[in-house]
């Protein structure tokens, strides 16, 4: 880790960071605020910095897929069920956009489900040009765990899905994924017990994944994309195939967290990385 800022970078914000999954359509504003200012003061410190931001369903898509009846192996029951989880999807959207927009980043939201096709919670298709285009000119892409059309009748794609597509695309050098916790744990940092103390993992390579993931949970609230360990799993294939990437897993619950990970210094949390680095 260095500490030069890098050219650019993937952040999402975590559905359990901007929402609160265990109710219905709850937004953390005072949270999302501050992470759109954060992001600015990082932009504005660093001009030639260009970020693509993600952002969760949280409390939105999650909670309208598990009620409509979405399932990853069948899909949607009904083109009524797709869109009403889009539509979830996309009030969340425009919340995470005004708070952006408010602090000066010119964000602009790109839709998966405007090109997207995939199956099973996969992505096979998706329009890369808009990103492109977005970032040469200075603008922020906005992207989003959204619905995309599928054999089954549609899918739910993850952000991290989205950024594993993007990513050997854009090239970024680095992914930050914050969370409400502090990075990946042993165990559910959520729900310790004395038998079972829940213990930070630093650094996570594809050679210690399998070992890492045996004590990873699902998520807190609806998640119909699988939790922390499917998006660890997304990621650790990404740091394979793209050697110098690396991926921070952290608390965006942390203030001035994001902004020093933007300018490249050093934070809590957990890193995955193609190997062991110093």
């Amino acid at each position: 880790m260095t500490d030069e800022p890098t050219r650019l970078i993937f952040v999402k914000f975590g559905g359990s960071l901007i929402t609160d999954k265990t109710a219905r359509f709850a937004v953390r504003h005072q949270v999302l605020t501050r992470l759109a200012q954060e992001l600015a003061e990082a932009m504005a410190h660093v001009p030639e910095l260009r970020v693509v931001v993600g952002h969760g369903s949280g409390s939105f898509g999650h909670l309208v897929a598990r009620e409509t009846g979405y399932r990853r192996e069948h899909g949607f029951p009904s083109a009524r069920a797709l869109a009403h989880v889009g539509d979830a999807a996309a009030r969340l959207n425009a919340v995470v956009r005004a708070a952006l927009l408010a602090a000066g980043v010119p964000a602009v939201s790109v839709p998966p489900s405007a090109s997207g096709t995939g199956s099973r919670g996969e992505l096979y298709t998706l329009a890369v040009e808009p990103y492109e285009r977005l970032l040469a000119w200075g603008g922020v892409p906005l992207t989003y765990g959204d619905v995309v059309m599928a054999p089954e009748g549609g899918t739910v794609v993850s952000t991290e899905t989205i950024f594993r597509f993007l990513a050997p695309k854009l090239r970024p050098v680095r992914i930050l994924l914050l969370g409400d916790v502090a990075g990946v744990y042993t165990s559910d940092p959520h729900t310790p017990s004395e038998a079972c103390s829940p213990a930070l993992i630093p650094t996570i390579t594809p050679a210690t994944w399998t070992a890492a993931r045996s004590g990873l949970a699902g998520a807190r609230g609806a998640d119909v994309t699988g939790g922390m360990a499917a998006k660890v799993n997304e990621m650790v294939a990404l740091v394979r195939a793209l050697p110098g990437l690396e991926v921070l897993v952290a608390s965006g619950l942390e203030p001035g967290m994001l902004r020093r990970a933007l300018l490249g210094h050093r934070v809590t949390g957990t890193w995955i990385r193609g190997a062991e680095s110093t």
